[in-house]
């Protein structure tokens, strides 16, 4: 918990979100020329990412970048040039990957129509997917019965409490996808929902248009590291088309312990000190990372006043009672199906809120998402009832993490996962070897109380080589057992976090 201490104090401040994934790709048996004993953590005497001191090489694959030389830029001047300049600044600066919402007013923010509702169920369905794979793999953790030290047993309870972020791992797997051939990339494209063209497109324009505001800030980068390893060549093509759609920048680099931080520097700016670090290593095989960081802030419509929390019981499915401090709100958005009820409880401006379904008497949460698919979903989101909900809250902190490889090779992205049959030549190529994935990590935090929520993710995927009204028209909704949870786009319906509580962490 330590890594998190910056962001308890804060957490008065409203609710913030921050997400971070990174895509590492290795190439089997392909090592790097120089150094590669020991990289696996903290730099000793490496500098800030804010002065690299020439620890990468810009390719500026952004027009928001300037590397002062030639290169793939956005807008397209150079197509497919690489920069040989050696520029000792940092070359993909925070928040500039994708240009959203930034401070500055850079970013793609000319484009309209983000979405269509199908594109956003699709991504909700991925979502739902993973997540359900997810709870299966969390349950499935330890024997139950088993006896164990109750700090572990602590531990492994609170990893029920799966939270995911769908909109990063999608974007993530997006970009690889652009370079994926053959079967590799029909595999990918059935998991993912649509055709990576077409989910491209969408996300390129979602991007643009992320509602922002005074009190609510989302933003999105996205940024590229590949080897300077010469028996590695990038395909030129496959860096511009992740410049054009994703904003990503690009910059070579000795993927030696400088490397190491500068990206996880990159992804510590870019998730405002949430996400403190993304990768414990760089391997010798290690060719590309691509990086996706997600941050999003933002404050309730309306707070708890202090009357409003009080102590309350928390019943997990297998009936343990916990002692839970319950926030009580009268809420006007009543959101339901066969199988649940739950409500919308917004945030500033209402461009985004909390979602929450509590699942019928007798259903378990697992057994609830597997009724739900991304069609189902967004119209349960898009057309609430307006009613009275008298709604609870519990206060409760989580954190997630996951390796997801086994879960999407579940799913159906077996290819990618094989150093024989994986195709992404799309990419690049090594005479060492061929490019595969071979892990996806993903790691996420949240807290939600009296002002806000503070949520935070990390995914990495590793390749070698989310009124007054009549009586009889109250609803009353305290989610005081199992429930599943989002944290919505109101203008998408689109579920950027998803998770679900099965039980409230007892410090």
């Amino acid at each position: 918990m330590k890594k998190y201490g910056r962001m308890k104090k804060s957490l008065r401040k409203g609710m913030s979100l921050f997400l971070a994934a990174a895509l590492l790709f290795s190439v089997s048996g392909c090592g790097n020329p120089g150094e590669a004993a020991d990289q696996s953590g903290t730099a000793q005497a490496a500098e800030e990412p804010s002065a690299a001191g020439g620890a990468g090489e810009d390719v500026a694959v952004s027009s928001k970048i300037d590397s002062g030389g030639d290169g793939i830029s956005s807008g397209g001047a150079d197509r497919g040039a690489l920069s040989d300049g050696a520029d000792s600044q940092e070359d993909i600066q925070p928040g500039g990957g994708a240009g959203v919402s930034q401070p500055d007013g850079t970013g793609k923010s000319g484009q309209n129509g983000a979405g269509s509702q199908s594109e956003s169920a699709a991504v909700a369905d991925f979502g739902l997917r993973l997540l359900g794979v997810c709870m299966e793999k969390a349950k499935d953790s330890f024997p139950p019965g088993a006896s164990m030290p109750q700090d572990v047993y602590a531990e492994i309870e609170a990893g029920k409490n799966v939270l995911i972020s769908p909109l990063s791992v999608i974007s993530a797997l997006a970009m690889t996808g652009g370079g994926a051939k053959e079967e590799t990339l029909r595999q990918m494209e059935e998991v993912l929902g649509m055709s990576v063209p077409e989910l491209s497109a969408f996300l390129a324009a979602y991007q643009g248009e992320l509602p922002a505001g005074e009190n609510y800030r989302p933003s999105m980068a996205n940024g590229i590291w590949f080897t300077e390893d010469e028996r590695f060549a990038v395909e030129p093509e496959f860096l511009q088309t992740c410049a054009d759609s994703f904003g990503a920048s690009a910059r070579r680099a000795p993927f030696d312990q400088s490397t190491l931080k500068e990206i996880n520097g990159w992804v510590k700016d870019n998730t405002e000190g949430m996400i403190e670090e993304i990768l414990d290593e760089i391997p010798m095989d290690a060719v590309m990372y691509l990086v996706n960081a997600l941050a999003f802030d933002a404050e309730w419509e309306r707070i708890y006043h202090d009357y409003e929390v009080r102590e309350g019981k928390f019943t997990k499915e297998d009936g343990t009672v916990q002692q839970a401090e319950m926030m009580y709100s009268e809420e006007s958005q009543y959101l339901e199906d066969e199988h649940a009820a739950g409500f919308l409880k917004y945030y500033v401006d209402r461009k985004y809120a909390f979602a929450a379904l509590l699942p019928e008497e007798g259903m378990s949460v697992a057994e609830y998402v597997a009724t739900l698919d991304g069609e189902k979903l967004w119209n349960i989101l898009a057309n609430p009832t307006q009613l009275q909900v008298n709604a609870a809250i519990p206060k409760y902190e989580n954190e997630y993490s996951a390796e997801l490889g086994d879960i999407l090779q579940e799913m159906g992205m077996a290819d990618a996962f094989d150093m024989a049959r994986a195709d992404f030549s799309g990419i690049g190529s090594s005479s060492q070897g061929n490019l595969y994935i071979s892990r996806v990590l993903h790691k996420t935090f949240i807290a939600v109380d009296e002002r806000g929520t503070k949520a935070g993710a990390a995914t990495a995927v590793e390749m070698k080589r989310e009124s007054a009204v009549m009586e009889d028209y109250i609803r009353t909704v305290y989610l005081d057992r199992p429930f599943l949870y989002m944290i919505v786009d109101c203008e998408q319906n689109l579920p950027i976090f998803l998770g679900v509580v099965e039980g409230i962490r007892q410090d």
